[in-house]
């Protein structure tokens, strides 16, 4: 049963993976922050940082709330509101 809705859930992820969500590309624009600079920061690969930073997947609470921290921003910041 936790396999099937592991699955499920992931199925449902990947649906709206396309869909902006995080904006942290801008904010990394914003700083002159390159990918392979955040990835040595929140210890994590370029290539998951530039697959978060294109909304192909979306980062955990955590490396979120990491992330925010080294970047010096509040987490809100670097999520697309919601209330548009």
């Amino acid at each position: 049963l936790i396999y099937r809705c592991n699955w499920i859930l992931l199925g449902m992820a990947k649906k709206t993976a396309k869909e902006k969500i995080n904006r942290i590309k801008v904010v990394l624009a914003e700083k002159d922050i390159s990918y392979k600079a955040l990835a040595e920061m929140v210890d994590k690969t370029p290539s998951s940082i530039s697959r978060i930073c294109n909304n192909d997947f979306q980062p955990t609470l955590g490396l979120l709330r990491n992330i925010a921290r080294v970047l010096k921003v509040d987490i809100r910041e670097l999520l697309i509101p919601t209330n548009d």
